[in-house]
């Protein structure tokens, strides 16, 4: 039995490949990767490679094996990723792995915006196959909003169109450890996670924290959604993507990712990491 970690080159695939090294031993884990150039580290580390696609279903075949447990770490081709993530989902049922967990999106089936779609329709064929699952309904990242201060910093202000939604954001580390701990522990089969940070915050609140550990007086700017549409496309954004994070921003004023549920700290065993500190980070980094 090994623990398979698909999109292991990703952002959050390379947490959790770290977070397996410090539980079980290197000869266990296996990483799908598109590329074994950029997973050449991996491999260094003693980790497993199987080369594969999500777009490429006849490169699936030979990714997983029986008794494995798996995690599906979902594409980033949104409006793609159903058909995607079905080829992974009948690859790994072909090959009658153990356990397949997937990261989707805080809310499962009552998440209404455009970005949810594609992790619903991804839930419903892993039900559909009949497979142990475990669904890990991801809320949203710190870095959906650190990665990105540069034209925060450049204008002095937040922009969005959130209104006074509020956020429960954890670290990507944060994420990636609870499918550590979902991975390498017991129990988990048949069940659905609502994961997202202790606290949940509005983005006044971010601007205030900027302010404070810049020095500088930066401020939140609420406009109009077809305002934000047009800012964002305006910087260089497709207009189909500066339309999701238009549509996200509803989502948030309509309070679909403030659920504080407990269950990612409770997966952890430790509280979530501050908005603050993920802050301190970027700004360092």
């Amino acid at each position: 039995m090994s623990i398979v970690v698909t999109g292991a080159t990703g952002h959050l695939g390379r947490h959790v490949i770290d977070g397996l090294l410090e539980k079980v031993p290197a000869s266990e884990i296996v990483a799908v990767v598109r590329s074994e150039e950029k997973a050449a580290d991996l491999a260094a580390r003693g980790v497993e490679l199987r080369v594969a696609d999500y777009g490429a279903p006849e490169t699936l075949k030979g990714a997983f094996a029986a008794g494995d447990r798996v995690l599906l770490i979902s594409g980033n081709a949104v409006g793609q990723r159903v058909p995607q993530h079905t080829a992974v989902i009948d690859a790994a049922k072909e090959a009658g792995v153990a356990q397949l967990a997937y990261t989707g999106v805080l809310g499962g089936p009552a998440a209404d915006f455009e970005l949810a779609d594609d992790h619903k329709g991804t839930e419903q064929a892993i039900l559909g196959s009949g497979l142990p699952y475990t669904f890990l309904r991801n809320g949203w990242y710190h870095e959906n909003y650190t990665e990105n201060l540069a034209p925060v910093l450049e204008h002095d202000a937040v922009v969005a169109s959130a209104g006074e939604g509020r956020i429960a954001s954890a670290s990507r580390a944060d994420y990636a450890a609870a499918a550590v701990a979902v991975l390498t522990g017991e129990g988990h089969e048949n069940k659905a996670y609502e994961l997202s940070g202790d606290t949940a915050w509005g983005l006044a609140e971010y601007a205030a924290e900027l302010s404070a550990q810049t020095g500088r007086e930066i401020a939140y700017n609420n406009v109009p959604g077809e305002v934000l549409q047009g800012i964002l496309t305006g910087a260089g954004l497709p207009g189909p993507f500066a339309a999701i994070l238009v549509d996200v921003d509803a989502a948030v004023q309509r309070g679909l990712l403030a659920g504080t549920s407990g269950d990612l700290s409770r997966l952890i065993g430790r509280p979530t990491t501050p908005l603050a500190e993920s802050i301190k980070a970027a700004l360092k980094g």
